[in-house]
């Protein structure tokens, strides 16, 4: 016999049956629990079901909001239609007023031209009549003239209000058939004039040369006081030497003179325009 064989031994004893099956109850009540909720699981979620229909509600609002986008873009081409035939409508409107505001233009600028024709004309006709008489006139003075300067007096036309002899009266003659030519600057005959080119073929007919400017011809001769002016004389606007007009005296207080071009070359009294000096080359 051992020693050792009434020593207690110090391993844990052995579990008994019982607490083994114990435990498998718990652990089997445990599992059993969860497989029940497991089966009750489906049964909760019938709701779930129900909702697996939307597929089928939400393919009916697909087809209305899609339906609804159509008439819209519609509505919204109408509409682009609408304003560009407005657009079109607006633009015809326009180019029709433009068009007969054009011809009303072009009609009144005919009837313009038409009536400026038929001015010009009556002017050109009435020009060549005036003329004719002039060069019939300027025929009888180049015959007195003669006599003239010879010695011989000769009377002024008849419109002048004094008798004018010599070389005085030739100027005064030719000035004064003049009158009713154009004025034109830098003219110098035999229709149309300025003031100056008028004064200086006036004193050519007598054989003198004046200067072409009136500057110039408003010192050449001897100043004189308009309160003895005799015919002939050249009458000057401005000062001496810096005139910017000149005319020719024909007596009885009146001058003949290439004025402007709304004028032309006229008869007219020293009051009409009162120059300011004078000049006597004869």
């Amino acid at each position: 016999m051992s020693h050792t064989a009434h020593i207690p031994s110090h391993r844990k004893p052995r579990q008994r049956a019982s607490k083994s099956a114990l435990r498998a109850g718990v652990a089997g009540g445990v599992l059993s629990t969860i497989a029940v909720a497991g089966a009750a699981g489906p049964a909760q979620a019938e709701p779930v079901t129900q909702t697996i229909e939307m597929p089928t509600i939400t393919s009916g609002f697909s087809t209305a909001v899609a339906a609804s986008a159509q008439a819209t873009q519609q509505v919204a081409l109408d509409l682009e239609t609408q304003a560009d035939e407005d657009a079109a409508a607006e633009k015809a409107a326009k180019t029709a007023k433009k068009a007969h505001a054009e011809a009303v233009r072009k009609a009144e600028a005919e009837k313009k031209a038409e009536a400026a024709a038929k001015a010009r004309a009556e002017a050109e006709a009435k020009e060549r009549a005036e003329r004719a008489s002039r060069t019939s006139e300027r025929t009888t003075l180049s015959a007195s003239s003669g006599s003239s300067d010879s010695g011989s007096s000769a009377s002024a036309p008849s419109s002048s209000s004094s008798n004018v002899s010599g070389s005085a009266a030739s100027i005064v003659a030719f000035a004064k058939a003049q009158v009713g030519d154009a004025y034109s600057l830098g003219s110098t005959g035999p229709n149309s004039w300025d003031c100056s080119s008028l004064v200086q073929a006036a004193y050519r007919t007598v054989g003198i040369d004046l200067p072409r400017v009136s500057q110039s011809q408003s010192t050449f001769g001897t100043q004189v006081s308009l309160d003895n002016l005799q015919p002939g004389d050249i009458l000057y606007w401005g000062s001496a030497g810096s005139a910017y007009h000149v005319a020719v005296y024909v007596g009885g207080g009146e001058f003949v003179g290439a004025q402007n071009s709304s004028t032309g070359t006229v008869q007219r009294s020293l009051d009409y325009d009162r120059p300011t000096g004078a000049v006597r080359v004869l």
